[in-house]
């Protein structure tokens, strides 16, 4: 719901506010806004009437803004920079609009980069503004049309669509494992062991499911599993990791599994949205196209048949 009317000047007025504030002068404000140096004078007493606050104060030949009209300046050149933004994305993409979607860092860059290339050829009218975010946020603050989400289906106030599931494996690189003479989960336990901020249980669970007691377990602690994945690639320790997000550096030789048994992780990939947003055109071409996507048994590995583990966060 909008505020009173009284309380949302025209954009006429807040543009000469804008100009004057920037500038310093109503001269220049006129010349910018092709307007006479009387129009803009007027436009802003019509303002400082209509809020009942003093914005400027007169010195020699310029105004001079007050500390309420600092402030308020702020917040409007954002505002109608906004407007500006929302009007060119509109006008660039108007049969459809654009898709702001939330992502986690890894996963954006390993699994959904390679692919957007597709949906781009499908759906050239969509515009997607990608942004990290690697815990969840509230969608009525934060604006995005939706977001990957690893865990459970229980993001307050947004549908959900299960993508995948992962298994995870702990890696590290061959010299790594080849020198400390890596071979069951005994032996990980006496090796630095590197952890994702995200999930702090993890080891804790993967040993459990293979038998083994690993109380108190400390190491180092990373924000992403990309970078966890360079710390074990130079050699700093053992990564608990997904192995769809390390196929290629497995392929390379640059990793290698510490153990040959996968734990398939309780918990999902999920694409989220917004209840009010289900209907969002862009929203509904992405959810449909990743829909067709992880169809393909190829997209998404599910491997049911393996050990699972819940990483309790």
């Amino acid at each position: 719901m909008l505020a009173p009317r009284r309380l949302i000047p025209s954009v006429s007025l807040l543009l000469a506010f804008e100009g004057v504030a920037r500038t310093g002068t109503i001269a220049a404000t006129a010349e910018e806004l092709s307007l006479t140096q009387s129009a803009v004078s007027k436009q802003i007493q019509a303002l400082e009437e209509q809020l009942g606050v003093p914005l400027f104060v007169r010195e020699k030949k310029r105004l001079k803004l007050t500390y309420a009209g600092s402030e308020y300046a702020g917040e409007i050149r954002d505002a109608l920079n906004r407007i500006a933004q929302a009007s060119v994305s509109l006008k660039a993409t108007p049969g459809a609009g654009t898709l702001k979607l939330a992502i986690l860092p890894t996963f954006g860059m390993r699994w959904l980069a390679p692919r957007l290339g597709a949906f781009a050829a499908l759906h050239p009218e969509v515009t997607v503004h990608l942004a990290t975010r690697i815990q969840s946020f509230d969608f009525a603050t934060d604006k995005f049309d939706a977001a990957i989400h690893f865990g459970e289906a229980n993001w307050p106030g947004a549908d959900h669509m299960k993508l995948m599931t992962e298994t995870v494996v702990p890696v590290c690189s061959p010299d790594f494992r080849r020198e400390r003479a890596v071979r069951d989960a005994h032996d990980l336990l006496r090796q630095p062991l590197l952890h994702l901020q995200s999930r702090p249980h993890a080891w804790e669970n993967w040993f459990e499911v293979n038998g083994v007691s690993a109380p108190d377990l400390t190491g180092m602690v990373f924000d992403q599993f990309g970078a966890m994945a360079q710390a074990a690639i130079h050699g700093v320790g053992l990564a608990l990791m997904p192995e769809f997000l390390i196929a290629s550096e497995i392929r390379e030789g640059r990793l290698v599994r510490a153990t040959s048994v996968p734990i398939k992780s309780i918990g999902a990939y999920y694409l989220v949205w917004p209840k009010f947003k289900a209907q969002h055109p862009p929203t509904v071409k992405f959810r449909d196209w990743l829909s067709s996507l992880v169809g393909d048994p190829t997209a998404s590995r599910a491997t049911d048949a393996i050990p699972k583990f819940e990483d309790r966060k």
